[in-house]
């Protein structure tokens, strides 16, 4: 079934060219100028397999309604926009956007983008099953297809999200450093990253391993110093 996107972007040009990308890549897009019409739709039209968000628009703003999608699915969000600075990406990641994507951008990106939050969400990704690690409570890692599972469940993981894991689970007890976890999210996209990005990503790992039955509390604040994983029992 084709996978249908809302595409929530007021700029007419920017707005035809992800369509345009979209519907060649094969998906389904469905373009949206304005908050509060998106919101509509949203509630009126679905289901929705995936949503691109921009920030600035016209009646409720991308936070307002990331935020509000968020409290209703947990549809993956990409928010598309040109505000960068850091207190906007990180209040985006905190409330529930799961990939941030900084304007100028190239569509291809935008598209590769929606693939693998589509992949992930759908538990679909290229691989064998994946290896039980030693020592990590019941996480198995998938390399091939980039992917961790717990008990027999994927994980919905974004890309960094993954690689923050994936350190964590492969070195249970080892406290991090914030310095080594910055190490990890700069093989992304993420080239200025800080203390706060880290932790509001942290943040948003304890969300979804806690909405897994996992426990929140595996990965561990150390005072000062960064995070530490306790396998659970």
């Amino acid at each position: 079934m084709t996978a249908r996107v809302l595409v929530v972007e007021d700029d007419p040009a920017i707005s035809a060219l992800l369509r345009d990308y979209l519907l060649h890549a094969g998906y389904q897009p469905e373009p949206c100028a304005d908050g509060t019409l998106a919101w509509q739709r949203f509630e009126q039209e679905g289901p929705w397999d995936c949503v691109i968000l921009d920030l600035m628009l016209p009646g409720l703003d991308g936070l307002q309604l990331c935020q509000r999608i968020r409290s209703r699915s947990a549809v993956p969000i990409l928010m598309a926009t040109a505000r960068i600075d850091e207190f906007d990406r990180l209040l985006g990641l905190e409330i529930g956007a799961d990939d941030y994507l900084c304007k100028p951008y190239s569509p291809r990106e935008v598209v590769a983008r929606v693939r693998a939050l589509l992949r992930r969400a759908q538990g679909r990704l290229i691989g064998q099953a994946g290896v039980e690690l030693p020592g990590s409570g019941g996480f198995s890692l998938d390399e091939a297809g980039q992917r961790l599972g717990w008990r027999g469940q994927w994980l919905n993981l974004t890309p960094v999200e993954y690689r923050l894991l994936r350190g964590f689970v492969q070195q249970p007890g080892r406290v991090f450093e914030r310095a080594s976890l910055l190490d990890l999210l700069h093989a992304d996209e993420f080239r200025d990253v800080s203390d706060r990005t880290v932790d509001s990503h942290v943040k948003n790992l304890r969300r979804k391993l806690e909405a897994a039955g996992c426990g929140g509390a595996a990965i561990q604040s150390v005072y000062g110093v960064g995070y530490r994983f306790t396998a659970p029992g």
